[in-house]
Formats: structure tokens, sequence, C-alpha cells
């Protein structure tokens, strides 16, 4: 077993005391989750956006809250389920309970826990957990560990060597340029759906090179920050602005590889 210390984040905060509360909550948020995942009881209903939401999803935010409200209660939180509180706060929670619910549901693995603390409106401290995988992902913006081990992306600098993963195959056409980003993929070494939050996991941890999604939400983006630039990694919007606030991701092991992308899918061949 590892650990890497993360001590200062690049606005001068001291982040020793929010990692630790971050891994207990990443901790406490599992416990909860773990023993509905896979249940083919759980019932599930439909949001007004037409996204899936559970039980597993709304208990595990009310806990992630109440932990918060007791342990700094002076801090915000937007949250997926429950909508925001104080969010003009100096700090600021970001809580998704479940990254992936549709992936939940249907018994697949590659969802996840995304809690991150804003700074004065940034990211700062984020986290990726999977519980059932006893995976937990952590990140400042400077260092990025796996289940305490430092982790970096890959020196992967062209497309054609890249291996690229994305959420849905539906949303490039739906929010975005279908053709180029289809384009796009025909030139990946190798493609994969492997998405929502875990697909950012693997570029962070080495496994994957590029991961897109072309409509976001702030809790599906914040943690991500980060956990991706702690690794050495590349993360913007869709057209290479700030990844935060955002409605768009591209995460990238490098930069030359992040340029790329940006070229195909935005430049008319």
């Amino acid at each position: 077993m590892c650990f890497v210390g993360f001590v200062v984040s690049n606005s001068g905060v001291d982040l020793a005391p929010y990692r630790t509360f971050l891994v207990e909550l990443a901790e406490k948020s599992g416990d909860f989750i773990r023993p509905l995942y896979g249940q083919p009881g759980l019932a599930v209903e439909t949001k007004g956006d037409l996204s899936p939401v559970t039980a597993a999803d709304r208990g595990a935010e009310d806990l992630l809250r109440a932990l918060i409200a007791k342990k700094f209660p002076a801090h915000g939180i937007i949250g997926e389920e429950f909508g925001s509180e104080r969010d003009d706060a100096e700090f600021v929670w970001v809580l998704d309970p479940i990254d992936g619910t549709k992936s939940f549901i249907t018994g697949v693995p590659l969802w996840g826990t995304l809690i991150a603390l804003l700074h004065r409106g940034q990211p700062v401290l984020g986290c990726i957990h999977q519980p059932v995988l006893g995976q937990l992902m952590i990140g400042d913006g400077t260092t990025t560990t796996l289940n305490g081990c430092a982790v970096r992306c890959r020196a992967t600098t062209r497309i054609e060597d890249a291996t690229l993963l994305y959420s849905d195959p539906l949303n490039p056409a739906k929010y975005a340029d279908g053709p180029r980003h289809d384009a796009l993929l025909q030139r990946a070494k190798l493609v994969r759906t492997w998405g929502d939050c875990y697909g950012y996991l693997l570029v962070a941890a080495g496994w994957a090179d590029v991961m897109l999604d072309p409509i976001m939400n702030p809790w599906d983006i914040a943690a991500l920050i980060p956990c991706v630039r702690g690794a050495g990694g590349m993360i913007t919007d869709w057209r290479g602005g700030a990844p935060f606030p955002a409605q768009s991701t591209v995460a990238c092991a490098t930069a030359a590889l992040h340029a790329q992308v940006m070229v195909a899918l935005h430049v008319a061949a």
C-alpha cells in the first residue's frame, strides 16, 4: 500500500483536513450504496429530465449532505438530487452520489460517486469512488492517487495510438457534431463506451487516453478536473475552453493528444 500526501492547493489552501474528510465521505457513502447495487427489487424512478434515479442516489446524497453540514456547517453544497445550498460560500461541496445510474440499475459496475470541493468557485479537490470494485481515486490538481498510490496519464500523443472512451453513442449527434465525432472514433486504435465517471478514472490511471462527453452538468464535472490534472492530463470543455463551469468535457492524456482531438472535432477536413 502506498500513499502520497496532499498538503496545499494551487490557491494556497491547506487541503489536508479536507482530504481526510473526503475519504470519510467516500467510505460512508460507499457503505450505503454497496448493498443496493445489483438488487433486482430496487425501484427505479424517472426524473423530469428523463434520467433514472433510485433510493441509492437519494439516500447517498442525503447521507453526504448530513455529514458535511455537521463537519463544515458554513460550507455550501451543490448536489444532483437535492439542489444547492449556500452555493456562493467560499467552500462548496459538489455531489453526484451515483454518476452512471443507468449502469448502476443494469448491474454494470462502470459508475461511481463523485465528490468535489470548490474553493471560490473552482475545483481544488475531487474523488471518483467505485465502492463495488474497491477503487478510490483522489486528485488535487497536482497529484492523483488510486487507492493511495500515485497514478499518471499515459504519454500517448497520437489519436491513432489512443484508447478512446465515451458515455453515450447518441449524444454527439444530439449536442455536438455527430459526423466529426464519428470520424474521430474511426481514427482511434481502440474505442469503447466505458463511460461516465469511470472513463475519466481510466484516463487518469493510465489505462485509456481520451474521454468525451458533449453534455454534462456541474456535478458531473467538478470532481473529474483535479483527478485528471493531478495525473498530468488535460481537461477542457468540448471546444477547448475552461472545464468548470461548463456543459461538456474532453479529457486527454497529453496536451498534444488534446490538440489533435480538438482539430478532429472542430476543423473541417
